[in-house]
């Protein structure tokens, strides 16, 4: 196996770390068709080297085998489905809750890092003249400019490129391939275990295509090219999942926006995902010295201003939370493990309960996929089976339709009978639940 078959067989998230280990100097972070980073190979390009470093590599360490040689502590816990951890929080930030993505943790636990010296500097998304990339920071003034969600595609690419012309130690944020990714890289090369002192894990329901943010700029509105897309606009009078998408139309500088409610289910359908995300068993970052996500539980859902679930995972990110509660800059509460798997009860119950079929999919039709921890592989019911096809259908076709017509009107009537479909599956699987439920009095 190589990184060729990677990108062959859709299992890239473009995270961009395998460039750094191609000895030619030649491979490069380009985007494909569907709108995905992928990398682009020289036939001089070493790939043998370059594999070891990929997360979805068919036999490299899983996150279990990871997370024991970067997070096994003497005093720390362990579950199986949030690996190692010292405490579960979940609540906000006084100062960046109005001005980030979910609690604003992520944007205080920046802050801190560069404030306590921690680290010297940040590999974060930043917005760059109205497009978004991972940037190097480290300007604590103007902290709020790295505070919010961007689902768009970016790379890692530039950071084992630049990095040993950095000055000083660096924290790293990313998704749990991306940080999956560091961590391999780290392992093979000991050295980067010191200059990356910290990682900061950010949950995810899926990488999106770069199409994914061209619908809802015309969704919004916005039929000419756009710049400064704001993926959680939030509505402080309402509840957390009612939030808008908007973007600045270059040509006259006005601002689109739309309800993100009004256009459905956007990521229980995988609409625009990667496929590559559809083998990836780690829901929570279980490899990131603290993980944050949003608290998609009662009560905190209930507001509008959005609050975070915390997993911290190494004594430095356990310091810096009680830093925070201790000077009042923190409000939260102590969770415990069934809220956290709760809180994300949706993306657990299609990542595990539907990786084994999606694996048997991709073998019967002649697709490689990578090794994945054998307790999530269990058999499911008919129906929750036939969700599962349904919606590799569906992403699949979110794709191929959008680069057919690139219109959002058309796209919602061709998409149609696939949302029907998923619709039809997902119904009767529930009635299966009750069903189950009243005859046995457990679900299944």
């Amino acid at each position: 196996m190589n990184i060729d078959s990677i990108v062959k067989n859709n299992l890239c998230t473009g995270c961009g770390v395998c460039i750094s280990e191609d000895k030619s100097n030649r491979a490069k972070m380009v985007w494909n068709n569907e709108g995905f980073l992928v990398p682009l190979l020289d036939r001089k390009s070493s790939q043998d080297e370059m594999i070891k470093v990929c997360p979805f590599s068919l036999n490299q360490k899983n996150e279990d085998e990871l997370g024991d040689i970067f997070l096994k502590e003497r005093d720390n816990q362990y579950q199986d489905k949030i690996g190692y951890y010292y405490s579960l929080y979940a609540g906000y930030s006084k100062e960046f809750r109005k001005t980030s993505s979910s609690g604003g943790i992520a944007t205080y636990v920046f802050k801190m890092l560069l404030e306590y010296k921690i680290v010297d500097n940040l590999f974060i998304v930043k917005e760059v003249d109205g497009e978004y990339a991972y940037q190097f920071f480290s300007n604590i003034e103007e902290i709020t400019q790295i505070s919010k969600t961007r689902y768009t595609p970016v790379t890692l690419e530039k950071l084992f490129q630049e990095i040993s012309e950095i000055e000083g130690t660096v924290a790293v944020s990313g998704v749990a391939c991306f940080v999956k990714a560091i961590r391999l890289k780290q392992m093979y090369n000991p050295k980067l275990k010191e200059k990356i002192k910290f990682v900061v894990g950010i949950i995810c329901g899926g990488l999106k295509s770069k199409y994914y943010t061209d619908y809802l700029a015309q969704e919004a509105g916005c039929d000419s090219e756009y710049s400064y897309a704001q993926y959680r606009v939030k509505n402080e009078q309402s509840y957390a999942l009612d939030y808008r998408f908007s973007c600045e139309e270059k040509l006259n500088k006005r601002i689109h926006m739309v309800e993100m409610r009004s256009l459905g289910d956007m990521w229980g359908t995988g609409l625009f995902k990667s496929n590559a995300c559809d083998f990836c068993d780690d829901v929570v970052t279980e490899l990131a010295d603290i993980s944050l996500g949003d608290a998609w539980i009662d009560p905190y859902n209930k507001n509008g201003l959005g609050n975070s679930i915390i997993i911290t995972r190494t004594k430095v990110a356990e310091n810096l939370i009680q830093e925070g509660l201790n000077e009042k800059y923190l409000v939260l509460e102590r969770v415990i493990e069934e809220e956290i798997l709760l809180s994300q009860s949706g993306s657990f119950n299609h990542r595990h309960k539907g990786l084994l079929y999606r694996i048997e999919h991709a073998s019967k039709n002649g697709k490689i996929s990578p090794k994945k921890r054998q307790r999530y592989l269990k058999k499911q019911n008919l129906f929750f089976n036939f969700i599962q096809r349904s919606r590799l259908k569906t992403r699949q076709k979110s794709l191929d339709i959008w680069l057919d017509t690139r219109n959002s009107s058309l796209f919602k009537i061709k998409m149609k009978p696939y949302f029907e479909d998923l619709k039809f599956f997902t119904l009767w699987n529930h009635r299966v639940i009750r069903l189950k439920k009243i005859l046995f009095g457990k679900s299944i």
